[in-house]
Order: C-alpha cells, then sequence, then structure tokens
C-alpha cells in the first residue's frame, strides 16, 4: 500500500534566507549552512527505548496557538535547556514570549524571529 511514513522537510518562505539562515544558526544554535538547509538525524539521539519523534498536528483555523492570523505553521523546536535558551534569546534582543508551559510531554516556550514566524521551543520530558 503506497502511503506516507514520515515528514521529509519544514520549508519556510523567506524575505531574506541568508540573514534568517544567519539568525537560527546565531540563536538558536540551528546548525545551518549557509544555503539554509540543516537535516537532523534521529538515529543521532535515538534509542530503542526512546526513538526520535516527529509530529503533525492539526489546529482549527481561528486558533491563537501558531501565532498571527497569518502565520499558517509554526516550527516546534526539540531544546536540551529551555530555561538557559530562553534567557540566552531575551538578552540578545530575541522577541520572547512570556508565558511557559509544563505538560507530561515537557517544558515549552516561544519565541518570534525576525520575519515574525512564532517558534515553539520543546524540552522533552524525560525518557521521550
Amino acid at each position: 500500500m503506497a502511503r506516507v511514513t514520515g515528514i521529509g522537510g519544514v520549508f519556510l518562505r523567506s524575505r531574506d534566507p541568508v540573514r534568517l539562515a544567519t539568525w537560527y544558526r546565531e540563536n538558536l544554535g540551528v546548525p545551518m549552512s549557509e544555503k539554509g538547509t540543516v537535516t537532523f538525524h534521529w538515529l543521532d539521539t535515538a534509542t530503542n527505548e526512546h526513538p526520535g519523534t516527529t509530529t503533525m498536528a492539526l489546529f482549527a483555523q481561528d486558533t491563537q496557538y501558531i501565532g498571527e492570523p497569518d502565520q499558517r505553521t509554526m516550527l516546534n523546536l526539540r531544546v536540551d535547556d529551555l530555561p538557559s535558551l530562553m534567557a540566552k534569546l531575551k538578552a540578545r534582543g530575541v522577541e520572547v514570549l512570556p508565558e511557559t508551559e509544563d505538560s507530561d510531554f515537557g517544558r515549552f516556550g516561544w519565541c518570534v524571529d525576525p520575519e515574525g514566524n512564532r517558534i515553539e521551543l520543546w524540552e522533552p520530558a524525560e525518557g521521550m
């Protein structure tokens, strides 16, 4: 049976891809190439007990969770130390939303990139 087996990539439009790649590299530590690409390999961090996962979720058109009404997608990036990263971003003048959320899945915080895209930062719960 022909079917989808996973997410192969996330693609964002940008008014200035070089500038945005630099911002993601310098502020979030995303190891983007000069052309604005990065490939994460789940095998680098996955174990038999805790395989790497990627979630796809659908939200109602009027949700405020994703950001401004004209933002149709939101990146969710796994992080290893949410409080430290949020403090680093604030110190660099990045727009960091004041609220955070703790859940069974882990800790969540949000920031906004220079082009207005809301980004969810996720520190997974132990064992995820």
